[in-house]
């Protein structure tokens, strides 16, 4: 190929090459939630004389992610109640509750073996007595949410052992002691949380004993929530640094008439545009150059 027409292919070559696009960093997520407890008391504890109530608010074991916690035993002091001396609430060989939680799953579990619960003006008598429960929360970006929750092995309320029924709540009801209402394996699920709790008790018991006469309220068992990652959105650095260059017609070798560079920032032109078109001309006028050369040396 002769010189000239290389050197004018060069200058095409140029014109039309796609500029380098810079790339920024990729997403970013923001990490989930997760927590447990293996026990949970909301009660109030009613004084013989009538006139007192003193809210029992305790958690055994309550996590937040990342953490994990095994105490056994958990004990409580209430003025007025059993002379003053703690308040045994729970005592298990294995109490354990776990959480975890980072920007891609999100995760919490409980487990309670050989648990045994009590209430104010009943040290003796166990409350609720089981022999493994236990609860576990999942939430991955991306998926849906899980939750699950088991009671397995005996269950003994009051010191009778008992049937609990998936299909509803089981009734307790023991004259001149109390009520207890249970409720099995409760999950709850939503498009971003899950929680579960193995076993859900509604207290009402009248000991007449130890200066209480009245303790109602709540007790959970096993529980476990989380709350799914925030999903990846969009990087703001990831958007090109430079603009594509206009591409000038190979035949014209120049921009059309009338165009000014107003026109051409519109079109897309950057700040190396001005460079590669002198460069260009360059080119082109040595390519000109070389063909004229050529025919006079072929006229000689």
């Amino acid at each position: 190929m002769p010189a000239a027409a290389l050197l004018a292919t060069g200058a095409v070559a140029l014109l039309t090459a796609p500029p380098a696009l810079a790339t920024g960093g990729g997403p970013t997520g923001r990490e989930g939630k997760a927590g447990a407890a293996v026990l949970r008391a909301d009660l109030d504890v009613a004084l013989s004389n009538g006139t007192v109530h003193i809210p029992l608010k305790s958690e055994l074991n309550e996590v937040s992610a990342p953490e994990t916690a095994g105490k056994t035993a958990l004990t409580v002091t209430l003025d007025g109640v059993e002379g003053g001396n703690a308040v045994s609430v729970l005592r298990a060989d294995v109490a354990t509750s776990k959480a975890t939680a980072d920007d891609r799953r999100a995760e919490a579990e409980a487990n309670l073996v050989n648990a045994k619960v009590h209430v104010p003006g009943l040290p003796l008598l166990s409350l609720i007595q089981v022999e493994k429960v236990s609860s576990k929360a999942v939430c991955a970006a991306g998926r849906n949410p899980e939750a699950s929750a088991n009671a397995l092995g005996a269950v003994t309320v009051f010191g009778e052992k008992v049937t609990l029924s998936v299909g509803g709540p089981t009734k307790v009801e023991v004259p001149k002691v109390g009520t207890v209402t249970l409720e099995l394996s409760g999950t709850r699920t939503t498009s971003a949380t899950a929680a579960a709790a193995a076993l859900r008790l509604k207290v009402s018991v009248n000991p007449l004993a130890l200066n209480v006469a009245q303790v109602e309220g709540e007790i959970v068992l096993a529980e476990a929530h989380c709350e799914s990652p925030k999903a990846p959105g969009p990087d703001p650095a990831a958007k090109s640094d430079v603009k594509p260059q206009a591409v000038a017609p190979a035949a014209a070798g120049a921009a059309a008439p009338g165009a000014s560079r107003a026109d051409l920032a519109e079109t897309g032109g950057g700040s190396l545009t001005p460079y590669a078109v002198g460069a260009g001309v360059l080119l082109l006028g040595a390519g000109a150059g070389a063909l004229v050369v050529a025919r006079r040396g072929r006229a000689s």
